[in-house]
């Protein structure tokens, strides 16, 4: 498995980073922090302009309007997307919504990803965790057709604001997933250390589906293997996205260090703290070589996509937290002022650790699938 960039990814990764610096410089970031109002607006007028440049299109086949390039791409925009800390819902439609969709075998639906006119995120998630066992939301069947949801999803990326909404609910029967309008539930936008990365509280209660929209029969056994699937792309995707922000907070702490002068010399020249950076760095590309090698699993089709999705999160979690403590000591008293950017990267790391699953219980899943202890 080749998980270097060739030219063409290298290309992308550069003219990513190019549009983003001048489209979602610090100051669009924080303006998403402070303002509660405008938060939509910077994010609508970002992802106007990625739409422009068929952002949407690049992990949708050919066949359904998209440019047909892997998931590798999709992972180079992510990248991008969390060196940038950038708002809007690429990262949920491309990651979660998309794989879904692709999963649940409704490649039909996305045309309108691809154009850029449909958005759309994962409603998995229940009392705090992400996974098929603990969907207590019910679907039922409605005499004059179709399906009515009820239930309470929580954490939802963009969830207030996207169009589409990928459901998993259970009658007596078992399992199934929805496609559900995001304006037929009540979504309501759930405060959170990072503004950029927005999440939802969604109400499904009253939600009717016709059949069409039925993406897997509840009781369909491919159902959980479907919803798995898909938080196992979104997975390897938020770990290479978490791990690109802890590498611009490095970059700046070096940078610092560098230019901080303490006793007549730059503090960086001092050995601990050379340490100190070294062990940064040192998480940072070990996280960073586990999340590309996700990502790939992803790209191929490799079977061993459970594993590296949860070992990336896993080394992306102990990354931010060593680049969020040290980052921020390493900067001294300016690191602790709003004022100073870093603020926004930490957060964004913080945040990342969390959604989709901490490390600790990608660590148990992990302990489980090595037959170390029972499965959770």
């Amino acid at each position: 498995m080749d998980l270097e960039l060739d030219d063409d990814q290298s290309t992308l990764r550069d003219a990513a980073r190019s549009l983003l610096a001048a489209e979602c410089p610090p100051s669009l970031v924080r303006a998403v922090h402070e303002d509660d109002d405008g938060d939509r607006a910077q994010g609508d007028r970002l992802w106007s302009t990625l739409c422009a440049h068929d952002w949407p299109a690049v992990g949708v086949p050919e066949e359904q309007g998209g440019l047909g390039l892997g998931f590798v791409e999709v992972g180079v925009l992510v990248e991008a997307l969390g060196r940038a800390v950038a708002p809007g819902p690429f990262l949920a439609t491309a990651t979660q919504f998309a794989p879904a969709l692709r999963a649940a075998g409704r490649e039909d639906c996305l045309r309108a990803v691809a154009a850029g006119t449909c958005t759309g995120s994962l409603a998995i998630a229940e009392a705090g965790r992400w996974s098929a066992d603990s969907v207590v939301a019910r679907a039922s069947r409605d005499p004059a057709g179709g399906w009515q949801l009820s239930g309470l999803k929580e954490h939802v990326l963009v969830g207030a604001t996207v169009d589409e909404l990928v459901v998993a609910a259970r009658d007596d029967v078992g399992l199934g997933v929805f496609l559900v309008p995001g304006d037929a539930v009540h979504a309501e936008g759930v405060r959170t250390i990072d503004p950029t990365l927005a999440l939802a509280s969604v109400r499904l209660d009253g939600a009717s589906v016709g059949e069409e929209r039925v993406l897997v029969e509840p009781g369909d056994p491919r159902a959980p293997e479907v919803l798995q699937h898909a938080l196992d792309v979104a997975t390897a995707a938020l770990a290479l996205s978490t791990v690109a922000t802890c590498r611009v907070i490095l970059e700046s702490t070096i940078s610092y260090a560098q230019e901080r002068e303490q006793f007549g010399r730059p503090i960086g020249s001092f050995q601990a703290l050379q340490h100190r950076l070294a062990d940064c760095y040192l998480a940072v590309e070990r996280a960073d070589a586990l999340a590309w090698f996700a990502v790939a699993t992803v790209a191929e089709g490799d079977e061993r996509l459970p594993i590296a999705a949860s070992m990336a999160k896993v080394a992306a979690g102990d990354c931010q937290r060593l680049l969020a403590r040290d980052g921020l000591q390493l900067h001294g008293g300016i690191g602790y002022t709003w004022e100073h950017d870093l603020h926004m990267w930490l957060k964004r790391a913080v945040a990342g650790e969390l959604l989709l699953g901490p490390s600790a219980s990608h660590r148990a899943r992990l302990a489980g699938s090595l037959g170390l202890v029972a499965a959770a």
